[in-house]
């Protein structure tokens, strides 16, 4: 039975990893002031974020419509889906709703939505992992349960590059943002059992922020030796290979990865931000 990876555009890869994989990506569309982007491999993720900067109001995104999927679905092939949280975006029910459009109206085969409950590098992994054991000619159903033990227990963290984004939509007053500017706090963020982003603590100055994920790595995960650590940065590839190197001085994971962060993940993150989950 061939099968097939299906993620949306906040599943960030390198390279290597879209030729490695192979997974049809839909992309969401990006709005700064009246420009729209889609979040594609075409997308100058440069120019964006220099748009969203210059910009005054918060960038907004917009989840693929369920015709998005549905022609992502097309083909002979059993399908893997890979979504962000759906507590933070529509994606996921669009996913779901494809699914059902195209099982009654085109083919009723196989397809399955996993709800990350979070975003970037953890989509990433989890998509990783399938295409594992897909290799590993697991049937669909072993698969569907190999990969929620997975992501249950995953952790994922990170550790925002500014807090502009987050005055610009209103999750912080712009004199909590002032204050976090002047006294250079960095919040380091996690994704909860629901998927809703917590506050893991905030941090003086981004050195110390830095050495806190380090830790916290050590603090929350075990059995790394059968783990993969990945990385996403935006913008930030030197600090995010000093993060890989530090890591291996104290974890022996399997494997490290590294991404930069697509157009969705760039926006929310702001340059300078790190991602990691394992």
């Amino acid at each position: 039975m061939k099968m097939k990876v299906v993620a949306d555009s906040s599943c960030d890869l390198n390279e290597s990893l879209k030729k490695e994989l192979n997974i049809t990506r839909v992309p969401l569309r990006l709005y700064v002031d009246d420009e729209e982007f889609i979040d594609d491999d075409n997308l100058d993720v440069s120019d964006l974020m220099a748009k969203v900067r210059k910009s005054s109001k918060v960038a907004r995104s917009a989840c693929p419509s369920p015709k998005d999927f549905m022609n992502a679905y097309m083909g002979d092939e059993s399908v893997f889906v890979v979504t962000m949280t759906s507590r933070l975006s529509g994606t996921y029910n669009s996913a779901v709703m494809a699914k059902e459009i195209f099982c009654e109206e085109v083919k009723n085969k196989f397809i399955h939505i996993f709800d990350t409950k979070g975003a970037s590098i953890k989509e990433t992994l989890v998509s990783i992992k399938i295409s594992e054991l897909i290799k590993q000619n697991y049937d669909e159903m072993k698969i569907v349960e190999k990969v929620n033990e997975y992501m249950n227990e995953m952790k994922f963290y990170f550790n925002l590059g500014s807090v502009d984004t987050l005055v610009k939509n209103g999750r912080i007053s712009k004199l909590k943002g002032m204050i976090a500017s002047v006294l250079n706090i960095k919040p380091i963020l996690t994704g909860d059992e629901e998927g809703e982003i917590q506050l893991v603590e905030n941090v003086r100055s981004e050195k110390k922020a830095f050495r806190r994920m380090i830790e916290l790595i050590g603090e929350s995960g075990s059995k790394f030796e059968d783990k993969i650590l990945g990385i996403a940065h935006c913008n930030a590839k030197e600090l995010a290979e000093k993060f890989k190197d530090e890591a291996m001085k104290l974890y022996n994971f399997k494997d490290v990865i590294i991404v930069p962060t697509g157009g969705l993940s760039s926006i929310y993150t702001n340059e300078g931000g790190i991602l990691i989950a394992f």
